[in-house]
This record gives structure tokens, C-alpha cells and sequence, in this order.
């Protein structure tokens, strides 16, 4: 069976070169038991302190077919400079020194406790990577239905990767592909800092109640600062408009349609580590319509989805087109229409 291949740094990546003291590598190691973004994504540190620069190519260069004591007009390419900024997520935790230690395992109950924590994070980055705004919400950072936002050409280039599904209302939601890499899209850390969720013990600390009245607890810092560039538009699809209610009605939209058509988007699907993105609600109607088909169509194609051992780690997942699919339930169903 098919192996995922990693090329480009993911968080497991960058966790054994930063942390040889392993701490941060069991962060991680918890992190993508909480989110399976986290094994996909690509993450490259920043080149500003606050976030990264990169340059966008906006056009390429042409040749002149040109005959015989005929010369020839010199052509470049174009590009813009985007600057994309990190946002600065943080938390405390505090338990009961005296609870904590109840059970003679105060490790085993503080990891309890990390757990949720993490859990809490790791939500929290997912439903920024997709509805980040910084026009409404400044301290975060740019996530990708902001830039895959508009049917318009005119309006921007990313629309010509915006595949509608004919939904209407507000009950729509969206799936995505996006093509990790670092020349098309990554994640990114400030310049100077370490990738990834950090958490440091700071150990026994007198705590207020909310009384303001004092006990001894043990304390956790957790940070995490990031971010999100898209180098290359074209490594990115949105299925938007996909009507939720619809999906279990007589006309839904038919996701296997739909997903070809955001396959065949994607320029080199070699220069880039693709995956999909649904949270549970369509993954359960697209496993409904792979082995029913879809009522709008009879030309579901069952063979497009494969469940897929990835040898690396032993793990089972299911795939469309050889591309693994990640369930994500921070894509809200309640997703405003795209026009």
C-alpha cells in the first residue's frame, strides 16, 4: 500500500533538530493526536521577526518567434512582495498543588491536563488556518477563506480556484485542498524562535482563587506563534457553497464531481505534499455518495477513494485520488455564500 512522502519540514521535522532534550518532540508527538493538520503542514521559520516576506510571481516571461536578420524583444517576469505576519497564541494552566498530587502521580495528572489544554490550542490554530481575518482581527494572522473568498476573477486571481457547489444560505461549508510545500505553501515562525507549540513546566507558584485568596499549584506556560503563507495561489483549491442541509436531501452536491474537478487545479501535484480537508458532516455524505453515488449523478466513481496504510508510522486513512483526507471540524457548517 501507498507510503505518504514527506519532503519538506513538518513540525515532527523541526522537533529533532530544535529540542534534543525530547520535550518539545512529545509536545508534537500530542499535537497530532489532536489534529491532523499538524502532520501535513509544512512550517519554515520567518525571515522578519514578526512574520515573513516573500516574493509572488505575477507573470511570466514570453519568447518572440522571430525570423532570419529579425531581432528579438527582451521579456521578464513580474512579481509582488507579500508580507505575512505571525500571531502570538497563549495560555496558563494552573491546577490545585494539593489535587494534583491526591493520587501520588502528580506527572500522570498534570499530562491529563496538558491534553486539554493541547486540544484547546491545536482547535483554536485549525480555525484560524481557515478563517483567520486580520482585517477583523489583527492579533491573528491570514487564514485561507479570506484569500479563496470570491467567484470573481476580476476581484482576485484565487477565484479562478474557487469551484462553487450551488449552495445558498448560510448553512454551507467548504472542503479544501492545499499543496504543502515550500515553494507553494507553508506555515511560518517568527525569525529567531522555534517552531511549534511550546510548553514550559514553570512548577510550584502561589495562585489566586477568584476570591483573590492564595494556595500553592503548579503552573504551564503554553505559547505557540505562527502563521501562513501562500506562495502560489494555484496550490490551493476551495469547494465552496456546499450546502449542509442539502447533502441529505433529493439534489445534494455531488463531492466526487466536485473533488476531480479541484484535483485537476492543481499545476504539479509533484511539487507539493496535497491533502484534503472536511470536517466529519461531508466526510460522512462523500462516504455516502462513494458507495451509493450521488443522487444528482451516476457517474460516482468509487474507485477515487482508497483506504491507505502509511507504512511510516503504521496509521490507516482514507484517500481521494492517492491524496489522504483529514477531518477537520473547526470548517464550520454554517459558512456564509461565496458569490
Amino acid at each position: 500500500m501507498a507510503t505518504l512522502s514527506v519532503t519538506n519540514p513538518t513540525l515532527a521535522d523541526w522537533s529533532k533538530v530544535l529540542d534534543p532534550n525530547g520535550g518539545i518532540a512529545q509536545v508534537i508527538s500530542l499535537l497530532s493526536q489532536m489534529n491532523e493538520i499538524t502532520d501535513d503542514m509544512v512550517w519554515n521559520e520567518g525571515n522578519l521577526p514578526t512574520g515573513h516576506r516573500t516574493s509572488v510571481q505575477t507573470s511570466l516571461p514570453t519568447g518572440t518567434w522571430r525570423r532570419f536578420n529579425e531581432g528579438i524583444v527582451p521579456t521578464k517576469s513580474t512579481s509582488t512582495q507579500i508580507t505575512d505576519s505571525c500571531g502570538m497564541l497563549e495560555t496558563y494552566s494552573e491546577i490545585d498543588k494539593a489535587l494534583a498530587d491526591l493520587n501520588g502521580n502528580t506527572a500522570a495528572y498534570r499530562l491529563s491536563e496538558d491534553r486539554a489544554f493541547l486540544e484547546g490550542l491545536t482547535q483554536q490554530l485549525a480555525g484560524v488556518l481557515f478563517y483567520g481575518n486580520t482585517a477583523t482581527n489583527p492579533e491573528r494572522f491570514m487564514g485561507f477563506s479570506p484569500r479563496y473568498n470570491t467567484t470573481s476573477t476580476s476581484t482576485s486571481q484565487t477565484a479562478n480556484n474557487f469551484i462553487s457547489a450551488g449552495g445558498a444560505g448560510s448553512d454551507n461549508t467548504s472542503i479544501w485542498l492545499v499543496g504543502w510545500g515550500d515553494l507553494t505553501v507553508h506555515g511560518i515562525f517568527p525569525k529567531g524562535s522555534k517552531a511549534g507549540l511550546s510548553m514550559k513546566d514553570l512548577g510550584e507558584q502561589t495562585l489566586l482563587d477568584a476570591a483573590g485568596n492564595r494556595y500553592q499549584g503548579y503552573r504551564t506556560h503554553y505559547k505557540w506563534d505562527a502563521g501562513l503563507t501562500v506562495r502560489d495561489w494555484r496550490y490551493v483549491v476551495r469547494i465552496g457553497n456546499i450546502d449542509v442541509s442539502d447533502l441529505a436531501g433529493s439534489t445534494p452536491a455531488d463531492l466526487v464531481k466536485l473533488m476531480m474537478r479541484a484535483m485537476n487545479k492543481i499545476p504539479n501535484i509533484k511539487m507539493c505534499k496535497p491533502a484534503w480537508y472536511m470536517n466529519r458532516t461531508v466526510k460522512q455524505w462523500l462516504d455516502i455518495q462513494r458507495n451509493i453515488g450521488a443522487a444528482v449523478s451516476s457517474t460516482t466513481n468509487n474507485s477515487n477513494i482508497r483506504r491507505t496504510l502509511d507504512e511510516s508510522d503504521g496509521r490507516i486513512f482514507d484517500s481521494f485520488g492517492g491524496i489522504p483526507i483529514r477531518k477537520c471540524d473547526q470548517i464550520t457548517l454554517a459558512e456564509a455564500t461565496v458569490s
